[in-house]
């Protein structure tokens, strides 16, 4: 049944969408904090007293906004995408722990949970051929 065949010749563009899907919201997600200053940076920055660090939450809050916004457009292209995956599932584990840390509900942390794992997986799985690191970092042929 052609329903249930393996499809890995469109594998890289199934990649490419899901790339571009999750780097433009996450975009647009981080973008507003990035530009919302050293006073959002702090509050987003808050989040490291989940883990016992109280210093600089303005420099914490403003690597997370960046993460989003900048790794967002990364994993769009595909450019440095295993940093950038690393970088967006540090920032979403933090979001998570923050959460349980507050006592929230499972509804408040799951979408940062659900991130996180998501980044991780694709740090594993990589950004497939059609993306730039393909183009500017192509792999060398092995002669064994």
């Amino acid at each position: 049944m052609t329903l249930f065949e393996n499809r890995y010749r469109t594998h890289d563009l199934g990649l490419l969408l899901l790339r571009i899907g999750i780097g433009v919201m996450f975009t647009i997600h981080g973008y507003p904090k990035l530009m919302g200053g050293p006073e959002q940076w702090t509050q987003v920055g808050g989040a490291m007293k989940s883990v016992g660090i109280n210093f600089a939450p303005a420099f914490w809050g403003f690597l997370a906004a960046l993460a989003e916004a900048v790794g967002g457009q990364l994993l769009a292209l595909g450019l440095f995408f295993r940093l950038a995956c690393g970088l967006m599932f540090g920032t979403m584990l933090m979001a998570t722990l923050m959460h349980l840390t507050s006592g929230d509900d499972f509804n408040s942390y799951s979408h940062a949970l659900e991130s996180a794992i998501l980044f991780l997986s694709l740090l594993f799985i990589g950004p497939g051929r059609l993306s730039l690191d393909q183009v500017m970092f192509a792999p060398r042929r092995r002669l064994y």
